[in-house]
């Protein structure tokens, strides 16, 4: 399944006569004086007493450059909430920190930094995308989707809530809003890789296997070595009754991944129409001891 993806927003700081616009490269502005920025600081009175340089520090930590980690992020947008108070950057330092919380798996905080932001930027679509996100990995549907519904509101063309939306609803078998908001998210960008396959995996929910064998091999085209791929193409083919080609390629996703539950089970199944009944036991035997529900899921993708 894709990895939905919570979105950054990017704080700037002018120091002097300088739009620090990329501060990637952490560098320090010597012998600049503190200049008091409203997008930050929101009041005149709220003068800063950290040093350009340090402030600097905390945005680069905010923005998670350079790979920051969940904890400096959190310590920088602290830093700037604490500065901001009800500003516009404070609204974008609470989704940050609400990403870096997220990273960490602490969703409650997360949640609430991603609450904060709306309530001071309600026309921002980035931390309901984000807020959504959460959702949807808690296993609540229904609130990620209108979550995703009003990013997607406020900005028509955002690719990535579409595709978070079309995996919630892919945990709800429905498969067709799933295809059409993957067809909207490919008609956006075309070179989001994750993206083909899943729409491949939907399409062949839907016994739609031709154009879901196209989606899979474009992005086998693009991602030769993904196990996940061959493992959606291979369902493809056990669906349509084509054993060997299923078998083939479930045994292609076993040598990039071989502890992948769904091809073993998979595989075992084809097995079993070939009548190899000892190696259909032994490759579903060992997919239930990877993962002892992955029956049910097989039941669910009406494959038995």
């Amino acid at each position: 399944m894709f990895v939905c993806e919570s979105d950054r927003v990017f704080l700037t700081l002018k120091v002097g006569k300088l739009d620090m616009d990329s501060i990637a490269s952490g560098g320090i502005l010597d012998g600049a004086a503190p200049v008091l920025i409203l997008l930050v600081l929101g009041s005149p009175a709220a003068a800063p007493t950290a040093k350009p340089h340090n402030l600097l520090e905390k945005l680069a930590w905010c923005n998670g450059v350079d790979r920051t980690s969940p904890e400096l992020q959190i310590t920088g947008c602290t830093a700037i909430i604490d500065l901001g108070g009800h500003t516009p950057a404070a609204a974008i330092a609470y989704n940050n920190r609400g990403n870096a919380y997220a990273e960490k798996a602490d969703y409650d905080r997360a949640v609430r930094d991603f609450d904060e932001s709306i309530k001071l930027d309600p026309n921002n679509p980035k931390p309901f995308n984000n807020r959504g996100v959460i959702y949807l990995k808690r296993g609540e549907y229904a609130l990620a989707i209108k979550n995703l519904d009003e990013a997607i509101r406020l900005n028509p063309n955002y690719v990535k809530a579409f595709v978070s939306r079309a995996e919630a609803h892919q945990k709800r078998n429905e498969y067709d809003r799933a295809a059409q908001d993957y067809d909207q998210a490919i008609r956006l960008d075309p070179n989001v890789k994750a993206v083909w396959n899943e729409r491949c995996w939907a399409r062949a929910m839907l016994g739609e296997f031709q154009a879901a064998l196209e989606d899979c091999n474009k992005a086998l085209q693009s991602e030769p070595n993904n196990a996940a791929i061959y493992d959606s193409r291979a369902l493809i083919y056990l669906k349509m009754g084509q054993v060997g080609a299923a078998i083939d390629d479930y045994s292609s996703a076993l040598q990039l991944d071989p502890k992948l539950a769904t091809a073993l089970y998979g595989r075992g199944l084809a097995k079993l129409k070939q009548g190899d009944t000892a190696g259909s036991e032994n490759d579903i035997s060992a997919a239930k001891t990877i993962q002892p529900n992955v029956g049910h899921d097989f039941a669910r993708y009406r494959v038995k």
